[in-house]
C-alpha cells in the first residue's frame, strides 16, 4: 500500500527521482556556500580593528593645547598623507569667535601633506580655536579642531557653525555624485557587454542593438569622466558650478591623485575605442563555410569508409574556417582583460583601497570587485538584447556560469572591503557607511533572488527543444514593386504597412513565452542593479565607519535606558578618574587591560591629563601607539587630540583644552601590535 501511495519514490531511477536528487544537491551546495560566506563575514568582522582610510592630523605648529609666549605669524598643520585645500580649509578664531587668519591656506614649503595659514598681527592673549577641513588622498573630506593659547589660557565661546568649514555646493555635489554613478554604470556596460560578446555570443557583434550598447557605454564613460574632472575643483573648494570651467582649478585637480587617475582613464578610453572597432570588425565577419566534399559513388564497395573520410574532411575544413575567428577572439580577450584591469585601477587607485591597512591586498581585491560587477551587470544588459534577438539556451547557459563566478568574487571581495571599512559591528548600524552597506547588501540579496527565478526560466527553456535552439532570422523577400515608389498612394501606404509589420515580426520572433518570461526576470534584475550602482557611489563618497561610529554608539548607549551607566559628573576643582577597559583582540600581553584617564581640575579651560595603561594583572604595560582625544557631540566640537608626553612604562601626561561645558566623550586609541588596535570610549560631564 505504501508503494502504491508513493509510486514515484519506488523508482529511484526515474527522471523525476533524478531531478529531485539534483535539486537537493543544488540546494545543499548553495546552502553550503552561503554558510561559508556567512562564517567568513563573522570571523572577519568579529576580529576587525578600526581601519585607517583617511588623512589624520599628525602635528601642529603651535602645538595642540600649548601655551606660547608670543603670537605666532602662522598656523601649520601636518597630516599623515597628502591633502587638498580650499580657500577656507583652515580657520583660526579668537576667544570671541571672530576670525583672525589671513585666509587662503596653502601647502607649507610645497609639501602636499601640510597646510599653513597666516595670522593677523597684534593678537591678544587668550585661547584660540583652529578649525580645519581638507580632502584626503582617497578623495574624501576630513576635518577637526584644536586649541592653543597665547600668553595664558582663557575662556572661549566659539560658534558651532564656524567649525563646519567649507561644504560642497549642493548643485555641484549632486552633479558630481551623478557623474560618478554614470561612470560606474558606463564601465559595467562597456566591459560587461564586450565580455558577453567574446565569451557567450560572438555572433552578437553583428547585431545593431549590441553595437549600440557598446557605443553607449563608451560615450557615457567618456562624458562622465570629463564632467567629474571639471567638477572636482568646485566640489573640493565648495564653490559654485560656474567654477567648473576654471582652468586653474582643473590644473590643480590634475596634479592630485584623483586627477591623474581621471586623465589616465581618458587615455585608456582612446584605446578602448580602437578595441571596439576591432571587436565589431573581427567578430562581425561570419566564418567562411567549408567547401562541401564530393559525394562518393553509391556502388563503391568502400562507400562507408569514404563517407567517414568525407565527414572527417568536412570537420577539418570547418575547424580551419573557424580558426581565424578563434584566434581573433583570443587576442581580443587578452586586450579586453588588460583594458578592464587598467580602467578599474583608475577608480581603485584613488579611492578607499589606496590608503589604510593592507593596501597591497586591497588594490587587487578592488579591481576584482569592479570587474566582477561589470561582468554581471553588463552581462545582464547584453542578455536582455540577446533574448530579444532569439539566442539559444547554450548562450544563456554560458552567461549563467559567468554570473555565478562573478557573484562569488563579489561576495568574497565585498566581505573584505566591508571589514576594512567598518572596523566593528557597531559601525554597521551606527554610521552612514554601515547603513549604506546594509542597503547595498539588501539590494544584492534581492538580485540573487531574482537571478534564482531566472534560472527556473532557463530550465524551462532547456526542456523545450524548439525554444532552446537559436532562432535564425530569415531574410523576408521584399514584395514585388516595393523597391520603387508606387504611383498609387493607396498601394504605397499598403506597402509601407506591410514592410513595418514584417520588421516588427522579425523583432518579436525570438520572444516565445519562455523567452519572454526569462527576459522579464532579467529586466527586473537589471533594474535592481541600477540601485546597487547608486548605493555603491554613495558608499565611495562616505567615510568608513571607525572611531566616529564608536563615539556615537557610546553617546547613544550612555543616555538610553535605566541600566546605562550615567556619565561621571565633575565638580569644579575636583579630579575625575575614568576607567576604560580595552581589548585589541591580539595575543600579546599588552592586548587586554584597562586605560585610566585622569583630569585635573575637570573643568572648562586647560586640564592636566594623565593616561595609564595596566594589563589584566594590574601591572603597567607599554604599547607601540596610543592616542587620546576629547569630543563634545552636542556642540559638534572635536575630536580635540591631546599631545601626550611619556612619563614611564604605560604612563603619559599632557594638557587638554576643554573650552565648553557639556557631556564630553573621551576616546583612547590603543594599538598593541602592527594590526591589533581598539578605541574604547566613555562619557563624562563638565560643568
Amino acid at each position: 500500500m505504501e508503494k502504491a501511495a508513493h509510486p514515484r519514490t519506488a523508482r529511484p531511477g526515474t527522471a523525476h527521482a533524478r531531478t529531485a536528487h539534483a535539486r537537493t544537491a543544488r540546494r545543499r551546495r548553495v546552502g553550503g556556500l552561503l554558510g561559508v560566506l556567512g562564517a567568513l563575514l563573522a570571523l572577519m568582522l568579529a576580529g576587525a580593528g578600526p581601519a585607517s582610510a583617511h588623512a589624520t592630523l599628525d602635528s601642529t605648529d603651535p602645538a595642540q593645547n600649548s601655551v606660547v609666549a608670543t603670537a605666532p605669524q602662522a598656523v601649520t598643520l601636518t597630516f599623515s598623507e597628502t591633502v587638498s585645500l580650499s580657500s577656507d580649509s583652515v580657520r583660526v578664531l579668537d576667544p570671541a569667535g571672530k576670525p583672525v587668519d589671513t585666509g587662503n591656506p596653502a601647502h607649507a614649503d610645497s609639501k602636499g601633506d601640510t597646510a599653513r595659514v597666516g595670522l593677523n598681527s597684534g593678537l591678544a592673549n587668550g585661547t584660540y580655536t583652529v578649525a580645519w577641513r581638507a580632502v584626503s588622498e582617497d578623495s574624501h573630506p576630513v576635518g577637526g579642531a584644536f586649541t592653543f593659547s597665547i600668553g595664558a589660557p582663557s575662556d572661549t565661546s566659539v560658534s558651532t557653525t564656524a567649525l563646519q568649514g567649507a561644504e560642497a555646493d549642493s548643485l555641484v555635489a549632486a552633479l558630481y555624485g551623478t557623474g560618478r554613478t554614470v561612470a560606474y554604470a558606463a564601465f559595467a556596460l562597456l566591459a560587461g557587454v564586450a565580455a558577453f560578446v567574446l565569451v557567450c555570443w560572438p555572433a552578437g557583434a553583428t547585431r545593431r542593438p549590441v553595437q549600440r550598447l557598446l557605443m553607449t557605454g563608451w560615450t557615457a564613460l567618456l562624458a562622465s569622466t570629463v564632467a567629474v574632472l571639471m567638477l572636482r575643483g568646485p566640489y573640493e573648494r565648495g564653490t559654485g558650478v560656474e567654477q567648473a570651467l576654471d582652468l586653474s582649478l582643473m590644473r590643480t585637480t590634475l596634479d592630485e591623485r584623483i586627477g591623474t587617475a581621471l586623465a589616465a582613464r581618458l587615455l585608456l578610453l582612446a584605446a578602448a575605442g580602437i578595441f571596439l572597432s576591432l571587436l565589431v570588425g573581427q567578430l562581425g565577419q561570419p566564418p567562411k563555410p567549408a567547401a562541401p566534399a564530393a559525394a562518393a559513388p553509391a556502388e563503391d564497395a568502400d562507400a562507408g569508409d569514404a563517407d567517414a573520410e568525407a565527414a572527417e574532411l568536412r570537420a577539418l575544413e570547418q575547424r580551419a574556417a573557424e580558426r581565424p575567428q578563434r584566434e581573433a577572439r583570443l587576442g581580443l580577450g587578452v586586450a579586453w582583460l588588460v583594458l578592464a584591469v587598467a580602467l578599474s585601477a583608475t577608480w581603485v587607485g584613488a579611492d578607499h583601497a589606496s590608503v589604510g591597512i593592507q593596501v597591497w591586498l586591497a588594490l587587487p581585491f578592488g579591481i576584482l570587485h569592479l570587474i566582477a560587477m561589470a561582468l554581471w551587470l553588463g552581462g545582464l544588459a547584453s542578455l536582455l538584447v540577446a533574448l530579444r534577438e532569439g539566442v539559444g539556451a547554450e548562450v544563456v547557459d554560458r552567461f549563467s556560469k559567468i554570473a555565478f563566478g562573478s557573484v562569488a568574487v563579489l561576495a568574497a571581495t565585498g566581505i573584505y572591503q566591508s571589514w576594512r571599512g567598518l572596523g566593528s559591528w557597531g559601525a554597521l548600524t551606527g554610521t552612514e557607511y554601515g547603513k549604506l552597506l546594509l542597503v547595498k547588501s539588501g539590494c544584492v540579496v534581492v538580485m540573487l533572488g531574482v537571478a534564482w527565478t531566472s534560472r527556473s526560466w532557463l530550465a524551462r527553456l532547456r526542456s523545450a527543444p524548439a525554444e532552446a535552439a537559436e532562432v535564425q532570422r530569415a531574410e523576408v523577400p521584399e514584395p514585388v514593386g516595393a523597391a520603387a515608389r508606387s504611383e498609387d498612394p493607396v498601394r504605397q501606404a499598403q506597402l509601407d504597412r506591410q514592410r513595418a509589420a514584417t520588421a516588427s515580426a522579425g523583432r518579436e520572433r525570438g520572444l516565445t513565452p519562455t523567452r519572454a518570461g526569462l527576459r522579464r526576470s532579467v529586466l527586473v534584475e537589471a533594474l535592481v542593479a541600477v540601485a546597487v550602482l547608486v548605493v555603491t557611489t554613495m558608499l565611495t563618497n562616505s567615510p568608513p565607519g571607525r572611531v566616529a561610529g564608536e563615539i556615537k554608539a557610546a553617546g547613544t548607549t550612555a543616555g538610553a535606558g535605566s541600566t546605562a551607566p550615567a556619565a561621571p559628573q565633575s565638580q569644579p576643582g575636583r579630579t575625575v578618574e575614568l576607567k576604560l577597559p580595552y581589548d585589541t583582540k591580539g595575543r600579546t600581553p599588552n592586548a587586554k587591560g584597562t586605560a585610566t584617564v585622569t583630569l585635573d581640575p575637570a573643568g572648562t579651560g586647560p586640564n592636566e591629563v594623565k593616561l595609564a595603561l595596566d594589563g589584566t594583572d594590574g601591572k603597567p604595560v607599554d604599547v607601540p601607539e596610543v592616542q587620546l582625544a576629547f569630543t563634545l557631540p552636542d556642540r559638534d566640537l572635536g575630536p580635540l587630540p591631546v599631545a601626550l608626553t611619556p612619563a614611564g612604562t604605560g604612563r603619559w601626561s599632557g594638557t587638554a583644552q576643554l573650552p565648553l561645558a557639556g557631556t564630553w566623550v573621551v576616546s583612547v586609541q590603543i594599538r598593541s601590535s602592527d594590526i591589533d588596535q581598539t578605541t574604547p570610549t566613555q562619557q563624562f560631564k563638565i560643568g
